[in-house]
């Protein structure tokens, strides 16, 4: 394999990495949270306290940390090969790696507080949650359209 399928084959990976956070994520923005704003509060953070504790599995653990560094790799990769589709590297990376931030920034301590305060966390949880999460789900996409314009632009300059 030579080093421009190497690339190329990152640069897929990252840009189907991406694509799955962003359908996952949306998932839950379209599926899920409208769901469970219909059931009762107790009812309703038990499930999203439950999910929180599921999801940490080897499975969503490798995609999302994968993914991540993927998107490092891609976003990098014209520093060490330069070449034809950097923009769309570097672009498609920095996208996919933002994606995270709202992740780390506010998902991840709302899910911690709903854990640690359950019910209590409830009532403020969604409308922060939500629109975070919409704002991973369309960087995550956003990621994935550019990787994928990435791989056939990748060449020699």
């Amino acid at each position: 394999m030579t080093a421009l399928q190497i690339l190329r084959t990152l640069t897929g990976a990252a840009a189907v990495g991406s694509g799955v956070l962003g359908g996952t994520y949306l998932a839950f923005s379209v599926a899920v949270m409208p769901a469970l704003a219909r059931r009762p509060p107790a009812e309703a953070t038990a499930l999203m306290q439950e999910v929180n504790r599921v999801i940490l599995n080897p499975v969503f653990g490798t995609l999302f940390a994968g993914t991540a560094l993927l998107c490092l790799v891609t976003a990098g990769s014209p520093l060490v090969t330069g070449g034809a589709g950097s923009g769309w590297r570097i672009a498609g990376g920095l996208a996919g790696l933002a994606a995270f931030v709202p992740t780390i920034a506010v998902n991840v301590p709302l899910n911690t507080l709903l854990d640690h305060d359950g019910v209590a966390a409830w009532a403020g949880f969604a409308q922060q949650w939500v629109p975070s999460n919409h704002l991973r789900a369309a960087l995550s996409v956003l990621a994935a359209v550019l990787l994928l314009i990435a791989v056939p632009a990748t060449g020699p300059s």
